[in-house]
């Protein structure tokens, strides 16, 4: 009974790992001159890839 608990919990934590990662992917914004992910509303560290 044990085994069967953990292995559904398993399987469920790996399903939501899948759509979280999805999710996330889906709406990372990068900087057009080096490519890295944009965090927050400010521009690039680079310094090139202004807004």
């Amino acid at each position: 009974m044990m085994v069967k608990i953990v292995t559904l919990f398993l399987i469920v934590m790996v399903v939501l790992a899948m759509f979280g990662a999805f999710r996330i992917k889906r709406g990372v914004r990068r900087c057009p001159a080096c490519g890295r992910a944009r965090i927050g509303p400010g521009p690039c560290g680079c310094g090139k890839g202004r807004r």
